[in-house]
C-alpha cells in the first residue's frame, strides 16, 4: 500500500477529530447558556466519520454527553472501527519480527 494513503487517512482522522472536540466544546458551553443546541445526531455522525477521537475527548474532557450510552457506543465503536482500518493501510511487517 502507498504511504500517501496512510497520511491522508491519519491526517484527516486527526482534523475531523479536531472539529468534532471543538463542536463538543461548542454544543457544552451552549447546554450551559441554554441556547440553541447543536443536534445529537449532528455530533454522532462528526464521530462515525473519522472524528472519534475528538468525540471521545470531548466526552471526557469537556464533560459532555457521558451520560448517553449511544454517545459511549458510538465513539468508543467507531475508534476501533478507524484503528481496524489504519490497521489493514498498514504495510505488511510480518517479515520484520521473523
Amino acid at each position: 500500500m502507498d504511504p500517501i494513503y496512510i497520511y491522508i487517512y491519519v491526517v484527516l482522522w486527526f482534523i475531523i477529530s479536531m472539529i468534532t472536540y471543538f463542536l463538543y466544546v461548542i454544543d457544552k458551553n451552549k447546554a450551559i447558556k441554554k441556547e440553541r443546541r447543536i443536534k445529537e445526531k449532528t455530533l454522532l455522525l462528526f464521530s462515525f466519520f473519522l472524528g472519534s477521537i475528538g468525540g471521545i475527548l470531548g466526552m471526557y474532557l469537556a464533560r459532555h454527553k457521558t451520560k448517553h450510552w449511544y454517545f459511549v457506543l458510538i465513539n468508543w465503536l467507531s475508534f476501533i472501527l478507524h484503528c481496524g482500518i489504519l490497521y489493514q493501510l498498514l504495510p505488511d511487517f510480518s517479515g520484520l519480527f521473523a
